[in-house]
């Protein structure tokens, strides 16, 4: 049976039932919405090589009408297994109870408070939760609004503490398209080249490692820029995301460590795709040995909402305190009904065991999918850690989107990465079953063998 014809799951497991496509996708309501969006959102990515009013020119993707659980349904009513989670953000899945259930309770109490000036108890008390994950005993946060402004927050307390204005990136990064992630970012030099002028001059750019071949190398290099340049934060991705889902060598985070802080700079973790449990650990930066300076934390904290977190050392963090007022704030830093929705993602990710079945049940999805590809497609890699895990199709430009594509006529929605977009991102929620993900294995590899045939 087609997932065409097949019929909706029983309701006893409501957000984890198997695709449904009753048209297929880009269906009628969802193409008239596309072309709405089209004539009042600006314009992002590159320029569409046809002509306006060029009707051989099919929208494309779809309209999200509902979520739950791993389920998207679409405006025309098709029902898809969501395997991007919100480019990783739906950490616990699309309307989770526990985070439902603190969103209503909390819109009943309190809506907005005063910022840092009289601060909501739900800031105060996720700001002691997230706390309690540096090994210090007393560690402090700031709380932002999305990744881009953790990045931010985190830069400017390295500027603060050190008094250097350089930054140390890594090539395919991305940290966000905020003016101070923005200079950081390695990915695309398009996103970075038009704001050029306008962005911190002081930044340098090495490869991210992706085996031991060369890591040596490689910090020799890190070495020779930390002595001749202004360098007060090293920016890093534990792993590389967007950038493709890169591994790097095991020796790599605990050396970059040391190399930093020998000449007084700070090492700026980017958790905010690989944290609380995305890529099998709390944070996947501890296992190095050598904790970060800085830890951001954002995407998936907040069940759904935009929140993100910046957590340092209490002494690191008494930078900010100084005779001239200083911040790093907003209005919306620290709303209650975030800070209330991010308390229950982290009391369901520990209750419920998610990092630890990230770990296993992403292990075990890895292996199913080389599995299923070593027959269809055996020149792709797969690669990853927990649910973080790639596909790479090789050096074909675009060639994941295609695959995207073709997996959204199947029914299971996904993202592309890498520099030309030749990796397939596949980011489920944290919460879904088994039976679901793995058969979501033979879809990709059925879909991947019909594109590379």
């Amino acid at each position: 049976m087609s997932v065409t014809d097949r019929p909706p799951a029983p309701e006893q497991d409501p957000g984890q039932d198997a695709p449904f496509i009753a048209v297929r996708p880009p269906g009628p309501s969802s193409r008239s919405w596309l072309v709405r969006h089209a004539r009042v959102a600006a314009p992002m990515g590159p320029r569409p090589a046809h002509s306006e009013g060029d009707l051989s020119a099919r929208p494309s993707g779809v309209v999200y009408a509902t979520a739950k659980g791993s389920n998207v349904t679409d405006v025309d009513g098709n029902r898809y297994v969501d395997l991007a989670g919100g480019f990783g953000a739906m950490l616990l899945g699309h309307r989770h109870p526990h985070v439902e259930r603190a969103l209503l309770l909390e819109s009943e109490r309190l809506w907005q408070a005063l910022g840092d000036v009289y601060p909501a108890d739900a800031k105060i008390a996720l700001c002691e939760r997230l706390a309690a994950l540096h090994p210090s005993k007393h560690a402090q946060v700031i709380l932002a609004q999305s990744g881009s402004d953790a990045i931010a927050a985190a830069l400017k307390t390295a500027l603060l503490a050190t008094g250097k204005p350089g930054v140390l990136a890594f090539g395919h990064a991305y940290h966000g398209l905020g003016y101070g992630a923005l200079a950081a970012c390695g990915l695309r030099e398009s996103y970075r080249a038009p704001f050029a002028a306008q962005l911190n001059p002081h930044v340098s750019f090495v490869d991210y490692p992706s085996s031991s071949e060369h890591l040596e190398q490689l910090l020799e290099q890190v070495a020779g820029r930390l002595q001749t340049q202004p360098i007060g934060a090293v920016l890093v991705e534990p792993i590389l995301g967007r950038g493709g889902i890169v591994i790097p060598p095991e020796q790599f985070l605990p050396e970059l460590g040391r190399l930093t802080h020998a000449q007084g700079a700070l090492l700026i973790a980017d958790e905010i795709w690989t944290g609380l449990g995305r890529s099998g650990a709390w944070l996947f930066s501890a296992k190095s040995g050598r904790f970060p300076d800085l830890v951001c934390l954002g995407k998936g904290l907040g069940g759904g909402l935009p929140i993100s977190a910046v957590i340092g050392s209490a002494q690191l963090m008494q930078c900010w305190s100084r005779e001239a007022e200083i911040v790093h704030t907003s209005t919306f830093a620290g709303t209650p009904l975030a800070c209330a929705t991010a308390i229950a993602t982290l009391d369901t990710l520990s209750r419920d065991a998610l990092v630890e079945r990230s770990h296993a049940l992403g292990a075990e999805f890895r292996d199913r999918l080389v599995l299923a590809l070593t027959t269809r497609a055996p020149k792709i890699t797969v690669r990853g850690q927990g649910m973080m895990v790639a596909l790479d199709l090789g050096a074909t430009p675009g060639k994941a989107g295609l695959l995207a594509r073709a997996l959204l006529e199947r029914g299971y929605i996904t993202s592309t990465g890498g520099g030309q977009r030749e990796v397939l991102v596949l980011t489920p929620p944290l919460t879904i079953s088994k039976p679901l993900l793995l058969d979501a294995a033979g879809a990709i590899a059925e879909a991947a063998g019909a594109l590379c045939a």
